[in-house]
């Protein structure tokens, strides 16, 4: 591991920097696996299970928030568009 920083600070936050973006990077595909798995289970699973996987991936969307991986806005964003979805798709049934 190579660090272009000179000083010993600089060279700390790299390192804290690198640990973030990893938790970071973790907790966002977790985000995106959620809503895949319902977007997923929106064409093919029953109302339950469907509505089960729209709260993991809310849940996975809020503690992203809570994280600060990603902003409140746009978690609540995605939220909705998610639920509108599910509504879109077993409500008109």
């Amino acid at each position: 591991m190579r660090l272009v920083a000179n000083t010993k600070s600089a060279k700390k936050r790299i390192l804290i920097i690198r640990k973030r973006t990893m938790r970071n990077k973790a907790i966002r595909s977790a985000v995106k696996t959620a809503i895949k798995k319902f977007e997923m289970a929106l064409k093919v699973k029953p109302a339950e299970e469907a509505r089960e996987l729209l709260r993991q991936a809310v849940r996975a969307l809020d503690k992203a928030v809570t994280k600060g991986v990603i902003h409140k806005n746009t978690a609540s964003r995605k939220k909705s568009r998610l639920t509108r979805k599910f509504n879109s798709v077993y409500k008109a049934s």
